[in-house]
């Protein structure tokens, strides 16, 4: 088996893909809350993916990611016995886990993924994990089983109310401390606006918040500057000082405005690649 050979994929809901990559290095070193940049191939962009999960036994590393742009579309068409042209990683600092007593994992869309070895981690440090996810519909709850064997409760919403609470997943969150929940850590991870919405309601109720924070990312080494964020008016790199900040720290809206920043050209290019593929099957 050579370095970064796909040896599993599968297709978890319409466009989300889980994949096993043979990465023996990044495998050994990983821990809860990191992530690898992936290039599918020598031209392609470099992604930011986070660690899922990971044997350094077996030597292989999972990742999860849902095709939105040329890049992800790229990797989604590889296979197995296909190999990556290059896996740099494990990146970030891991997750502080401890012992709070009772920790919620709050995540949404295919970034209920990413939550998984964090609510494992914090399940084996002798946690109560109490789960919140959601996505748009009940078919895009991916991991859901998963989360589910980790936790001691799992509450599940769904925009147009297929499964569960109809609704978005912090205002389940924010029904259930109305109700008295009283966790000592809240975690999340998802869409920024749904992060930020959480970090509001949370600082209302006076719980500890870590955000997993997703900006645009270039290097992955704190030189480029892309991946700024800006935490109690600070400017961070997410890179190197992250991915985790405490998240009624974070600048919401301006982080929000930077990941639109090029939504028009990823929007055109995207546009040009399944334009140029059609193209090419029609042949």
């Amino acid at each position: 088996m050579v370095g970064f050979e796909i040896i599993n994929r599968k297709n978890l809901a319409e466009g989300i893909v889980e994949m096993d990559v043979h990465a023996p290095r990044v495998a050994c070193s990983a821990r809860p809350g990191q992530f690898v940049i992936v290039m599918a191939c020598e031209e392609c962009e470099r992604i930011p993916l986070t660690l899922v999960d990971w044997s350094c036994r077996e030597g292989w590393i999972r990742l999860v990611f849902q095709e939105v742009g040329v890049s992800t579309y790229k990797l989604g068409m590889m296979d197995v016995g296909e190999r990556l042209y290059h896996v740099a990683g494990p990146i970030g600092n891991p997750t502080h886990i401890d012992k709070f007593g009772t920790v919620a994992i709050v995540a949404g869309g295919v970034a209920i993924a990413a939550a998984y070895p964090i609510a494992r981690a914090f399940k084996e440090a002798g946690n109560i994990v109490v789960s919140f996810i959601g996505a748009r519909n009940s078919r895009l709850l991916i991991y859901r089983d998963r989360i589910a064997k980790i936790s001691d409760e799992v509450h599940i919403s769904t925009d147009d109310g297929s499964e569960g609470f109809k609704g978005f997943v912090t205002q389940l969150l924010e029904k259930r401390l109305v109700d008295g929940f009283k966790p000592g850590l809240v975690w999340v991870v998802g869409p920024a606006p749904m992060m930020r919405s959480c970090s509001t309601v949370t600082k209302r109720f006076g719980v500890k918040t870590i955000a997993s924070l997703n900006p645009i990312m270039v290097c992955g080494m704190g030189m480029c500057g892309a991946c700024r964020v800006r935490i109690k008016n600070e400017i961070r790199f997410t890179c190197v000082d992250g991915p985790e900040f405490d998240a009624w720290d974070v600048d919401w809206d301006e982080l929000i405005q930077r990941l639109s920043a090029y939504r028009e050209e990823e929007s055109y290019a995207l546009k040009l690649f399944l334009e140029s593929r059609k193209t090419k099957v029609g042949r």
